[in-house]
């Protein structure tokens, strides 16, 4: 059972372990996870416009962007990149799917 401080704890980070945050826009700390972890990928060009997080060990990101296909005549898209950002070491994607 967990204790009022706890709970205070749970309530003033706004989520629940293990559970989605609320998106919301990016802090500089989370735009470097995804620049860190996006770094190399050709073809597309993916903008994050806001962010969800999940606290395990380590933070999942759910990243809801504007992809752009880097051609002449550009198709844009909506897309959610999910990047795992571990304890320790580099984050890196974990799924790219169409935002439904």
């Amino acid at each position: 059972m967990s204790t009022s401080t706890e709970k205070q704890a749970i309530v003033n980070f706004g989520s629940i372990v293990g559970g989605w945050s609320p998106y919301e826009k990016l802090t500089a700390k989370e735009k470097a996870i995804f620049q860190e972890a996006t770094r190399g990928l050709l073809g597309v060009q993916y903008t994050p416009e806001l962010v969800s997080k999940q606290v395990v060990s380590g933070t999942n990101y759910r990243f809801k962007c504007i992809a752009s296909t880097v051609t002449p005549k550009p198709l844009r898209y909506h897309v959610i990149i999910q990047i795992y950002a571990p304890l320790k070491g580099e984050p890196f994607i974990t799924h790219i799917f169409p935002e439904l």
